[in-house]
């Protein structure tokens, strides 16, 4: 039986590949997709892949995994840093949580550098830009091994 992961990403973030490079690296939305699920395929991995500019629209959709999945990738953007909303919908989720930014937001702004998932989050990737989404698939498939045996 594969395991499911949930992949969400936040807002702006549809725009990877022109939204300033030189921080969030050159890789469009559609490639990180289509290399998570290469990965995917490769730990036998089903991918639910989901990204949206509206906090709500998140919020459903980690609500909806409920009980669905094994665990969840979030790459929240701006949301990270604003979104109470967001934090209590993941609380509900009995599964490992990996936070992931493309840039280390500690090292930018000071807005950004307080996270609201970082309490919930198994592990925080930061820095890795979209090599981070195959750390984060990796630490869930060895989080995760034997758990669906």
């Amino acid at each position: 039986m594969s395991i499911k992961i949930l992949i969400l990403i936040g807002p702006n973030l549809n725009m990877l590949g022109r939204r300033e490079p030189e921080i969030y690296g050159v890789e469009t939305l559609g490639d990180i997709e289509t290399m998570c699920r290469e990965i995917g395929m490769r730990h036998d991995m089903e991918i639910d892949f989901h990204q949206s500019n509206h906090e709500g629209e998140l919020v459903t959709w980690i609500q909806d995994a409920m009980d669905q999945v094994d665990g969840v990738i979030i790459n929240a953007g701006a949301y990270t840093h604003t979104s109470i909303a967001i934090h209590d919908a993941l609380k509900l989720l009995d599964c490992p949580i990996v936070e992931l930014h493309h840039s280390d937001p500690k090292t930018r702004e000071p807005f950004r550098h307080t996270s609201y998932i970082e309490p919930l989050a198994a592990k925080v990737i930061k820095g890795h830009k979209a090599a981070g989404y195959e750390m984060a698939l990796d630490f869930l498939a060895e989080s995760l091994s034997g758990s669906k045996a």
